[in-house]
């Protein structure tokens, strides 16, 4: 087929492969007469492979990634099924690619119509083909339609809710790759920190004495509108030991000296963080890293059964705004800033299972927070998961600094693993939160996330 031209379907169930000298990702997107999905349900990839008369079949050895179409299945509403393509490492674009489309009956292997689309460019996904209902008979149209902001953008266009604001799809279409390598600062002079040594945290004290929060110092501490639990415990700690009542003055100035003392560095090694505890990225009073890997890991607890999870980096301004996210759908923020490994859609037995690196030296000054999230994008709850963690390790030796295994599970679809906070002084500070909330998508952590800052 050529471009634009159309032909009937000759099977009632089909396959569309879409093949490239690179791997692809090939989705499907379920539309009614109006253009547009029905629900996020009717956007078909390889995270969520099912939908009602539409199903992804996974790239093998042998088998290219395909939208598989049993015309018969599709409900009644459904008048379109739109089938896209795009680089797999969701960082190459089509320019010196010609993907090529192939519909074969289902059943047999038989090609029944195919089509290469002209030559493109600085695309990053592309409507390559759709199988339509016309006049009660099912047909497919060569569309080679291109895209510079990605699936993202596509599936944004036909309805499907991918990001909560739009505009930071469309905000670098192709620059991001090439600005990526000059965003990775080269990490100062790390002194190597003793690896057998390990500060394990005590659990946060839940209820200090009561006297503490009358006294002067809680008013006088405040240090901007965020309200840090943490500090708010250390002012109320520090108030006991001033019961007297005309010595209460001297007593405060007193206070802040030791909870400072108390303040958790990687000065000893290895912190293995307890829930709501946390830790400074400072050495020897320094900024000790430039680059860190947030990795994280789980594995099923239902009996063999795979899990498939989703980690995500939100980030916040001073204002608790979210900046931008790193997440399946969208691997590179900051122009390179921040990256994310990729989706693993099983999880594994040993090992971790995503990560995201941060170049702490390349985030734009208006980053406060990050806040690195797991979610169920299938639905499945966390009690359905076993020895959930997160680990921060030094990106240029991949050494282990910090980490917090969530010891509990509860049934819910997402999870706030950990934030690191951006000091007034400049140092990031990382703490474990281990809070759960029901959210399959990073798009629902949003508020959460927010809050926890």
């Amino acid at each position: 087929m050529t471009q634009g031209g159309n032909a009937p379907l000759t099977a009632a169930r089909v396959s569309v492969e879409v093949t490239a000298p690179k791997a692809l990702d090939v989705s499907g997107l379920l539309l009614t007469d109006a253009g547009k999905v029905r629900s996020d349900d009717d956007f078909v990839f390889f995270n969520a492979p099912n939908g009602p008369g539409v199903s992804h079949r996974p790239a093998t050895a042998g088998t290219p990634d395909a939208i598989t179409v049993d015309t018969r299945a599709v409900p009644a509403g459904i008048t379109k099924i739109v089938v896209t393509a795009s680089p797999a490492d969701q960082v190459s674009t089509f320019a010196g690619m010609e993907p090529t489309a192939t519909v074969r009956d289902a059943d047999t292997g038989e090609v029944l119509v195919t089509f290469t689309p002209p030559r493109l460019g600085l695309e990053t996904a592309l409507i390559v083909v759709e199988v339509y209902l016309r006049g009660g008979a099912w047909k497919v149209r060569a569309v080679g339609q291109g895209y510079a902001d990605g699936l993202a953008g596509i599936a944004t266009d036909f309805g499907v809710s991918v990001e909560d604001s739009p505009a930071p799809a469309s905000s670098a279409p192709v620059p991001a790759p090439a600005a990526q390598a000059p965003a990775a600062p080269v990490a100062p002079v790390a002194p190597p920190a003793p690896v057998d040594r390990t500060v394990q945290l005590p659990t946060p004290p839940a209820a200090p004495p009561a006297p503490a929060a009358p006294a002067g110092p809680p008013t006088a501490t405040p240090a901007g509108t965020p309200v840090d639990p943490r500090i708010a415990l250390a002012t109320g700690q520090t108030a006991v030991p001033a019961p007297p009542a005309a010595p209460p003055a001297p007593a405060a100035p007193a206070a802040p000296a030791a909870a400072a003392a108390a303040k958790i560095t990687l000065d000893k090694g290895r912190v293995n963080l307890v829930k709501g505890s946390s830790v400074s990225l400072v050495k020897n009073g320094r900024p000790f890293l430039s680059s860190v890997r947030m990795a994280l890991g789980w594995k099923s607890a239902a009996r063999g059964r795979d899990i498939d999870l989703d980690a995500s980096c939100l980030a916040f301004d001073a204002r608790h705004k979210r900046l931008e996210t790193a997440w399946f759908m969208k691997l590179s923020i900051f122009n390179g800033a921040i990256s994310h490994s990729g989706d693993n859609l099983v999880g594994g037995e040993g090992g971790d299972d995503e990560a995201i690196t941060v170049h702490l030296e390349g985030l734009p000054a208006e980053v406060h927070g990050l806040v690195f999230v797991v979610n169920s994008f299938s639905g499945q709850k966390f009690s359905d998961v076993r020895d959930a963690y997160c680990r921060l390790l030094d990106a240029r030796t991949e050494e282990e600094l910090v980490r917090f295994d969530l010891t509990n599970s509860e049934p819910h679809t997402g999870v706030m693993m950990c934030k690191l906070v951006r000091r007034p002084g400049g140092e990031w500070e990382m703490t474990a939160l281990g809070e759960y909330v029901d959210g399959k998508t990073a798009r629902a952590m949003i508020e959460p996330a927010a809050a926890v800052l």
